[in-house]
């Protein structure tokens, strides 16, 4: 059974489940930051998962990815499966813009994160449920997200 790793649970917002992973919302309002969660016990690495697996996660990502710069208008997409603090297989998308607080260093450990207000992950991410269509169930938002 898949569960989630404590750290991600307390500092994310669950959106909902793509066909492999569960896709999550930083709830740090300084980016738009999401992280793709492959639903597998016990993986830390990509090379952990089978080959269907590996090339589902890819294609996720990429999805995920070309949604984002869609969406957000991007000067620059980061994507990162780092694993230090958190050993649970979990990639990075953070979309990235020369104006924001931290460009160009990296995102980690640059400013105390600045939580949603309840109502923006729902406003903000509704361009990437329409653009990610079927793909996440409705209701878009898992309503056992710590959301608000």
């Amino acid at each position: 059974m898949f569960t989630l790793h404590p750290q991600l649970s307390a500092d994310t917002l669950t959106i909902g489940d793509l066909p492999l992973s569960r896709l999550l919302l930083m709830n740090d309002s300084n980016y738009p930051w999401f992280i793709l969660v492959p639903r597998r016990m016990g993986l830390r690495e990509i090379h952990d998962l089978d080959q269907t697996d590996r090339h589902r996660l890819l294609d996720e990502s990429m999805l995920l990815s070309t949604t984002l710069e869609r969406v957000f208008r991007a000067d620059k997409l980061n994507i990162a499966a780092l694993g230090n603090m958190v050993p649970q297989l979990h990639i990075h998308h953070i979309v990235r813009y020369r104006s924001d607080p931290a460009w160009p260093k990296p995102v980690w450990g640059q400013f105390p994160a600045k939580p949603y207000s309840p109502e923006a992950p729902h406003a903000m991410c509704q361009s990437l449920f329409d653009l990610l269509g079927d793909l996440i169930p409705e209701p878009p938002f898992n309503r056992t997200a710590k959301i608000g």
